[in-house]
């Protein structure tokens, strides 16, 4: 999603400085920006990890220096990666570490680019969260703590600001993003950027697991990061994305009591757990 985004706010002739640990990644997702940007559109790419506040607060001094200006008027928090499911067998170090982005990035990305944000005429912050920021499973039998606790984290300060910004900076907006299931890339970049050990024949199996996320999901990342843009255009602060993602809000908020009772996604969403859905939902 973070790509589509780059090269749909690029597209429009916006200036984007993007953010990642892979250079290589981003030098694809530049060139795909600036072939489709207007001429003089200046794309920039930084190595940084969003969960260490140096490495943000010196993404923050390149931006104003290769850019030339003392403020921007969007802030996207998109980072995320998977792991760290279990407090009881997954490693310390790999919750942290998925915690640590999925969260601290966007805890430390407001703190470091708000200022350049209440210097702008306008401005607004997109944090993007989860269903899992509401439901915090992905299954009965599969434990998702360190994600779920990041993206409810991630729901509750971006609302949280909604008040703050108001009152100190009302010019500065807010929007939370809770994607349901995107083709994205997620399940291998959390590979990559994770503290995971794995052997060879387990990275060849969470690669197929990654290609299979991302090619048989109902919404491909280009629609979804549209979807976004579209809600942000028109001020909307609470943006769930996808069809399942609203279906899942729905029954959760129809029936929490039941929403870990041995239920799968399809179950909620289907009405399966006894909430009721008609076909135009």
């Amino acid at each position: 999603m973070g790509r589509e985004l780059v090269i749909q706010l690029a597209s429009e002739g916006c200036n984007v400085a993007m953010c990642d640990m892979s250079v290589e990644e981003m030098a694809e997702s530049r060139r795909l920006a600036l072939d489709v940007a207007p001429s003089g559109t200046i794309v920039s790419t930084h190595v940084c990890d969003v969960s260490d506040e140096e490495s943000l607060l010196t993404f923050r001094d390149a931006v104003l220096a290769e850019h030339q200006t003392d403020h921007i008027n969007l802030l996207f928090n998109n980072a995320g990666i998977g792991g760290g499911g279990s407090m009881v067998t997954d490693e310390r170090s790999t919750w942290e570490r998925t915690f640590n982005v999925c969260w601290g990035g966007v805890y430390l990305g407001v703190r470091t680019f708000l200022p350049l944000l209440i210097a702008a005429d306008e401005g607004h912050i997109i944090n993007t969260s989860s269903v899992n920021g509401f439901w915090a499973s992905i299954g009965p039998d599969r434990p998702h703590t360190a994600y779920s606790a990041a993206k409810f984290a991630v729901k509750g300060f971006s609302e949280a600001l909604i008040t703050d910004l108001r009152v100190n900076a009302p010019h500065v907006k807010v929007s939370v993003v809770m994607p349901g299931h995107i083709g994205t890339s997620i399940v291998e970049n959390s590979l990559r950027h994770g503290n995971h050990e794995v052997d060879m024949e387990a990275a060849e199996m969470v690669k197929l697991m990654s290609d299979m996320f991302r090619d048989q999901a109902p919404m491909t990342a280009a629609e979804a990061s549209a979807e976004i843009l579209d809600a942000v255009r028109n001020d909307r602060w609470r943006i769930l994305v996808g069809d399942d993602a609203r279906k899942l809000d729905q029954a959760v908020r129809a029936n929490p009591e039941i929403a870990y009772e041995s239920l799968t996604l399809g179950d909620l969403t289907s009405g399966a757990a006894g909430t009721p859905f008609s076909p135009d939902d």
